[in-house]
């Protein structure tokens, strides 16, 4: 009876390291190919920039080659599906912002997946987003814009690059701690809100601080304020909102992540974090995304807590301003 037990036992085992081998062998020689980058938007924008920043900085850290696939549609949801599609082994990975890893789920029925489907590997950088005024409203700052807007309600208008963006949820929070109206007015990108702006035809609008700061510092657009806490170190210059009273608690940004499909070999997930790490710390990384408006992490939070936080905040505003798709 030992006998058979011990050798139920023994080909129990054999099973077992056989199942498991593909994943262990996996994460010894992880990565032996090609690890492909999935940027859920055209070339060109912050996201894809930040993905092939990082995706060069990695490619170093982890002796590989990383390419970068852009995937555009549904606010960067279908490049997130196509990741969580992939196999489980580390080499196809999301470089996402908060729109298509958090955002999108909140305010589109269609969307099925949500932030506790990926393996989170790390917060990669984040940005402000920045509030302006057209020249034309002869406005300087957040107290002129409050104090203008409050007294003509529902005169105004203020654009973003799309229904339930950041930039619109952006938005939606100044009006709730303010206590004023605006009409949203969703664009199909940055380049016809800033046309829009630029030709006076809209009075406000809410940029990516990277997007707003050339025609900021052109004086095309008034910048009115950040959307962080805390004014940014790119432009110091200019005040956040909540350093005005009915906006102090405005504190909302852009940020990066790098992400992998769901159920990611923990040895595989230990060698992207340390190959993360390493590449945050590359200057040359550092000194490209800080150019663009961004702060690199300099240290990781509980990212599970933190999307968990996040989402949370997102959930409010969806729920205030009704935002559905």
């Amino acid at each position: 009876m030992n006998r058979c037990f011990r050798l139920l036992l023994t080909l129990v085992g054999l099973a077992a390291a056989v199942y498991n081998a593909p994943a262990f062998a996996q994460a010894d020689g992880y990565p032996s190919r090609p690890i492909t980058i999935v940027v859920g938007y055209p070339p060109g924008g912050s996201t894809d920039l930040t993905g092939r920043v990082v995706a060069a900085a990695l490619a170093k850290s982890l002796n590989a080659t990383v390419v970068v696939e852009n995937i555009g549609g549904a606010g960067g949801a279908i490049g997130a599906q196509k990741v969580l599609a992939a196999p489980a082994d580390g080499y196809t990975l999301l470089v996402g912002a908060n729109n298509e890893v958090a955002i999108n789920r909140l305010v589109s029925p269609s969307i099925k997946y949500q932030w506790q489907d990926f393996t989170p590997i790390g917060l990669i950088a984040s940005q402000p987003m920045v509030l302006v005024a057209s020249t034309r409203m002869g406005l300087k700052n957040a107290d002129e814009f409050i104090r203008f807007v409050k007294t003509r309600p529902g005169q105004f208008s203020y654009g973003s690059s799309g229904v339930g963006t950041a930039l619109h949820l952006a938005g939606e929070m100044v009006k709730e701690q303010a206590g004023i109206f605006m009409t949203h007015i969703p664009y199909r990108g940055v380049a016809p809100l800033a046309n829009d702006l630029l030709g006076n035809s809209l009075e406000f609008g809410v940029f990516v601080l990277s997007s707003g700061l050339p025609h900021i510092r052109s004086g095309k657009v008034v910048a009115l304020g950040t959307t962080e806490k805390v004014r940014s170190k790119v432009t110091p210059e200019i005040p956040a909102l909540a350093e005005h009273p009915l906006l102090k608690n405005t504190d909302i940004s852009t940020w990066f992540v790098l992400m992998a499909p769901g159920k990611l070999p923990e040895p595989v997930q230990a060698r992207l974090r340390k190959a993360l790490t390493e590449a945050l710390q590359n200057p040359e990384l550092r000194g490209k995304l800080e150019a663009s408006g961004s702060t690199v992490a300099s240290a990781q939070p509980d990212m599970n807590r933190f999307l968990r936080e996040e989402t949370a905040k997102y959930q409010r505003i969806v729920d205030f301003a009704k935002i559905r798709e």
